[in-house]
């Protein structure tokens, strides 16, 4: 198959046509991609300095249409339209047991790009190559297991589907999951790429009454204006802390999320919090983080959780999401600010790189 491949550590992909695909295994099921988002792990993941998971084909925000079916597979048959997601719930594990679908015994392992018993389903000239975040939706095919694969209705555009994939499920789940804001709440949210203006969007539709937010890029605080924020903040200019329990007449918000896993940031979103408020890590933090934690954490009761994947059972809540978007409560269209073929992935990744627009999509 063709796929965009990262080779070497910190050099521009490259656009292979001969990566080698294996049958499905009685469980898995082939999709054949059509769109692939961008996201702001894939970046990190691409950027690091070293990795000894290479060579890998990125992307988790992946959606397309199912090509092979295992022998096993009960849910999904050849033609129909599916959206991925980096994290499957089997539903019966200890924690699916307890609701806790995103830390699912059978997703643990996605950060590794290998299945459950250390390999592959795809090579390229006999050695094995990394799916990242366990999709690799960067090929023109990902084999994964049935159920990292969701079914959408056959006139879901897939473009649209995809970006619920990482951005949508994880920014408007930890704020309906994670958090559960209740109708009134005040909220900050500190990032404003895609998971930042999803993180808006779940506050709308839990219908908070103030959405403060705050970033340095002046295209995205124009964008979380369009999106449902009702105060902006350039952090270049005003005391996002300062300024934020000022708007709450002194109190401080009830909850606070950081967008961009940053040390400072959840420093900030702690003191803009009021007494027993909640803040929210739902950024990716690939380096260790550096947070010092303060004793009022104790003393004002204040709480500090993390959030993976919005806390989302993808099965549950990517037929919610798309039902929210058909009556138009969710806006999925304008996230997408560039589009793509696949030929182009270095260029996507320069977009990410120089924060312009929210999400690049790949096509295929």
């Amino acid at each position: 198959m063709r796929a965009a491949l990262l080779e070497k550590t910190q050099q521009p992909l490259v656009v292979v046509d001969d990566v080698e695909i294996e049958d499905p295994r009685s469980k898995d099921v082939v999709v054949k991609i059509s769109h692939c988002g961008i996201c702001h792990s894939d970046l990190t993941m691409v950027d690091l300095p070293a990795s000894e998971q290479l060579p890998c084909i990125y992307g988790h925000e992946a959606a397309g249409i199912v090509e092979e079916v295992g022998n096993a597979v009960t849910r999904l048959t050849r033609g129909d339209k599916v959206m991925l997601t980096p994290l499957p719930s089997c539903g019966t594990c200890y924690y699916c047991v307890r609701s806790e679908f995103s830390l699912c015994v059978d997703g643990q392992n996605f950060m590794t790009g290998m299945r459950s018993d250390g390999t592959s389903p795809l090579s390229r000239g006999g050695d094995s190559v990394f799916q990242g975040f366990g999709l690799g939706g960067w090929g023109e095919y990902a084999v994964v297991s049935e159920g990292r694969a969701i079914k959408v209705d056959a006139d879901t555009p897939l473009e649209i589907a995809c970006v619920i994939g990482c951005a949508v499920q994880t920014g408007v789940g930890a704020v309906l999951n994670t958090a559960k804001v209740e109708e009134g709440a005040t909220v900050l949210v500190m990032g404003l790429g895609g998971i930042g203006i999803s993180i808006v969007q779940g506050a709308r539709l839990a219908n908070a009454a103030r959405i403060i937010v705050s970033d340095p890029v002046a295209s995205r605080r124009d964008y979380a204006s369009n999106f449902g924020a009702t105060d902006i903040l350039d952090p270049e200019q005003d005391d996002a802390v300062a300024r934020a329990i000022e708007l709450t007449g002194g109190i401080g918000v009830d909850y606070a999320f950081d967008a961009a896993g940053n040390s400072q940031l959840i420093s900030d979103g702690l003191q803009a919090s009021r007494i027993g408020g909640t803040t929210v890590m739902v950024g990716a933090a690939i380096t260790p983080l550096e947070l010092p934690i303060p004793a009022m954490l104790v003393t004002h009761e204040k709480k500090l959780i993390g959030s993976l994947l919005g806390s989302c059972n993808g099965h549950r809540d990517v037929p919610r999401f798309l039902a929210l978007w058909r009556k138009g409560a969710l806006d999925l269209e304008s996230m997408i600010s560039h589009r793509r073929p696949i030929e182009d992935v270095n260029l996507g990744l320069d977009d990410m790189r120089a924060s312009r627009g929210l999400r690049t999509v790949l096509e295929f």
